[in-house]
């Protein structure tokens, strides 16, 4: 038979960006535990609405764990505090009846809030912009074995693409740095053929364009790596860091020089 309980929530408002903001209380009840912590926001929007109150505006799309939209910080910790799971797939069988949870939007200057739970990532996408194309020709469809590439390069590869590009990691780090971030995105790239015209290129334009959106240093607290719901390792912000170290030092850019 399903649990249920009763939990009180302390949530950030805030109107808009210049809104100065503050936490409001609410009471969310008869809560099952099988319910997603998503859908407990939405049993308390609509308790909020049958008041004619204004509900509690969060980002999510696809619920699934994949789009990487839902994050929030719940009691403090990133997506909350199950390890490896966003907020959409993190279930209220976590929570006791009786708690009391505080919910606030990712903190940091990169990330404005827009309202109560939703910030803006667009500097995230400026990011990957920054990151361009690749030169090589693609051509028709190939077969899967016509490029060789040895096991473990084609499973890191596979790891760095599994970020979601969530902010988790800029949201846990004590910098708001998002090297993490950056390091799965040139990583993915960087251990295949493909990716290696633009290789130290790429490196060296999304760092800059990090630091330009205003994201802090990385200083090695690893709180990334703990808070990354896919669980990217931090060895790929070394990866970046050689990277970009390699493409400094070079002095050059290997696109124009070839």
């Amino acid at each position: 038979m399903s649990k249920t309980m009763n939990l009180t929530l302390h949530v950030w408002r805030q109107k808009n960006r210049k809104d100065a903001g503050q936490f409001e209380t609410y009471e969310a009840k008869s809560i099952s535990e099988h319910m997603s912590f998503l859908e407990m926001l939405d049993v308390v929007n609509e308790d909020l609405l049958a008041k004619g109150q204004e509900p509690i505006a969060f980002d999510h799309d696809c619920r699934e764990g994949i789009c990487g939209a839902c994050g929030v910080v719940i009691n403090g910790e990133a997506h909350g505090p199950q390890k490896a799971t966003t907020s959409c797939q993190l279930h209220m069988r976590q929570f006791s009846d009786g708690d009391s949870i505080t919910v606030e939007p990712w903190r940091a200057d990169a990330f404005p809030v827009l309202r109560d739970l939703v910030v803006d990532r667009s500097a995230f996408d400026r990011i990957i912009q920054a990151g361009g194309y690749i030169s090589a020709r693609a051509g028709s469809p190939r077969d899967a074995n016509e490029i060789l590439i040895p096991k473990e390069d084609a499973d890191l590869a596979m790891d760095a693409a599994q970020c979601i590009g969530c902010g988790a990691c800029v949201a846990a780090c004590p910098n708001a740095s998002a090297s993490l971030f950056v390091a799965a995105k040139v990583g993915h790239l960087g251990l295949l053929p493909q990716g290696q015209p633009e290789r130290a290129e790429r490196a060296r334009n999304m760092v800059a364009q990090m630091d330009a959106e205003g994201f802090g240093h990385c200083s090695n607290h690893l709180e990334c790596e703990a808070a990354c719901p896919k669980e990217i390792s931090v060895e790929f912000i070394a990866r970046l860091n050689r990277d970009f170290l390699s493409a400094m030092a070079s002095g050059r850019n290997p696109l124009k020089a070839r």
